[in-house]
């Protein structure tokens, strides 16, 4: 079985823990970011739940949460179209990331220092911001995508504050959809990486300043990359 294949299968399997339109909008979700949904690709919603093996109304619901989220577009009599985040948008969310992870990061020191943070959390921090050797030479883009989406939602997680976090970690999936396609062209996995332990040091050591500073450096790492790429690299300006 090859890889697309595999990840065709992962991101297919329901969790009957769930309710339908969480396994719904989480499933979709996952392709749009992995891009098993393409940007500009239109939808079939019949389509959609054969893959998924589940109804109409989840999927359907699932849908309207994704238009809100802004991954998809619902227009009338035509379907659904997976949006085509550009390079100008991308630079936009780098932005509102810039003034929100931040603050997170700092949460997330001063939480420490206080000890609210368990030792399996700062634990499990640590070692999501050492991405294994393996990732660094020739660079694993799958495995390093989701490394840094675990990392990130870490930090979130350990900033005590779900609502700002959550709407921080929808911010930085946008983001990961883009990486998908254009990450290659300048990835410097070995960068990241550091980048992501002197957050993680910056956490742990309990000062806020601190981390939200190497956060800052890190979200700015990534809007200096993004400008060596040209504007129509998404597809759209």
């Amino acid at each position: 079985m090859d890889k697309s294949t595999r990840d065709e299968k992962k991101t297919a399997q329901p969790d009957a823990q769930k309710p339908l339109v969480e396994q719904a909008y989480q499933q979709i979700r996952e392709k749009i970011i992995r891009l098993q949904f393409l940007p500009g690709q239109y939808l079939n919603e019949a389509a959609i739940c054969e893959k998924l093996g589940l109804g109409r109304t989840p999927v359907h619901q699932a849908l309207q949460l994704l238009q809100l989220e802004g991954l998809i577009e619902i227009l009338p009599r035509k379907g659904v179209v997976v949006q085509p985040d550009g390079v100008l948008e991308i630079r936009k969310i780098l932005d509102s990331r810039l003034i929100i992870e931040p603050e997170l990061a700092r949460m997330a020191a001063e939480h420490a220092a206080s000890d609210e943070i368990s030792e399996t959390d700062l634990a499990d921090l640590v070692a999501l911001a050492e991405a294994p050797d393996e990732m660094l030479e020739p660079p694993d883009i799958d495995g390093f995508i989701a490394s840094d989406r675990a990392f990130h939602r870490k930090i979130n997680e350990c900033s005590g504050n779900h609502i700002l976090g959550e709407f921080a970690t929808g911010l930085h999936e946008r983001c990961c959809r883009f990486w998908y396609l254009n990450l290659w062209q300048t990835l410097n996995v070995e960068v990241s990486k550091n980048k992501h332990i002197d957050i993680a040091k910056a956490v742990l050591s309990g000062d806020g300043d601190a981390a939200a500073e190497a956060m800052r450096s890190h979200i700015m790492d990534l809007s200096e990359r993004l400008k060596r790429l040209p504007p129509n690299a998404f597809g759209v300006g």
